[in-house]
């Protein structure tokens, strides 16, 4: 099994889910994990929030901090990679997990949303997958290559 130790993930959408559990994973190992999500405050519908997250990463071997903070915006991200830095001396492995998710009944979905910026409709997820994706490779980069 190889190891994480001293080695320092930025994971966004990390508060359940797939995010969770590859901090989870990688706790396990010895890892440090930073997570970036939204989810400072319980959802009626869905488990945990970014600090149980931390105390499930903590729980699991690996040392964790949470970052509330949403990844369309890119001083939340840059928020995320300045506390892998501060508190872990910079990052190691970004994950780009965090997705848009919709609790609704599916007949109640629509589907769409206008996006302010062009008017234009879309997929309520895809504000997340354009920009969600790249924006924590983009700000962690030069720590990455450090």
């Amino acid at each position: 099994m190889s190891t994480f130790t001293d080695r320092t993930l930025v994971v966004s959408g990390g508060s359940r889910g797939i995010g969770l559990a590859i901090a989870l994973g990688a706790a396990k190992r010895g890892a440090n994990v930073v997570l970036l999500a939204k989810t400072a405050e319980p959802h009626p519908k869905l488990p945990g929030t970014v600090y149980t997250a931390v105390a499930d990463v903590e729980a699991a071997g690996g040392k964790g901090v949470a970052v509330v903070g949403d990844v369309r915006k890119e001083e939340d991200v840059q928020r995320a990679v300045d506390t892998a830095i501060e508190h872990f001396g910079g990052v190691d492995i970004v994950i780009n997990n965090a997705s848009a998710i919709a609790t609704e009944p599916t007949e109640e979905l629509s589907g769409q949303e206008v996006r302010p910026d062009d008017g234009h409709q879309r997929p309520r997820h895809v504000p997340v997958d354009e920009g969600g994706a790249a924006a924590p490779a983009q700000v962690g980069e030069p720590p990455q290559r450090a």
